[in-house]
């Protein structure tokens, strides 16, 4: 069995040509496919439409309104007024009908603002509103 005497190794070569083929066929695919949407989208059809339409994921546990000490409103991270509060959650209630609202207030927040959520709340709809609170420690 011959054995290699020389000491020169020979480096490993990557064959790109396949490589290239697969790019050419994928860019060929996109530009059929891209002129099939476009015809598609020309075509006079009238689509069926549903009733009574209902999100098709999982709804939310439940949804968070802060009250911060000032009495700004907090919801979705932005800080809104009690109306734009109710029309948001009234959307979000025609999806999920069974949607739990939790206020989190500030200690040191007014009564009345805490009151202005569960009042936005109730317009919106929403039956299942409730306050967290924290256990102090002694």
């Amino acid at each position: 069995m011959p054995l290699k005497t020389s000491h020169a190794e020979e480096l490993p070569v990557v064959n790109l040509t396949p490589m290239i083929d697969v790019v050419f066929l994928l860019i060929i695919f996109f530009m059929v496919g891209t002129q099939f949407s476009e015809r598609e989208r020309h075509i006079g059809v009238t689509l069926p439409g549903a009733s009574s339409l209902t999100a098709m994921v999982a709804p939310p546990d439940r949804r968070e309104v802060g009250v911060r000490a000032d009495g700004t409103v907090v919801f979705d991270q932005q800080a809104i007024d009690a109306t734009e509060l109710t029309r948001k959650l009234r959307a979000i209630s025609d999806q999920y009908p069974a949607l739990q609202v939790v206020v989190r207030a500030d200690g040191e927040a007014r009564h009345q603002h805490v009151v202005a959520v569960y009042d936005a709340a109730n317009r919106a709809g929403i039956a299942d509103v409730v306050t967290a609170i924290q256990p102090q420690r002694r």
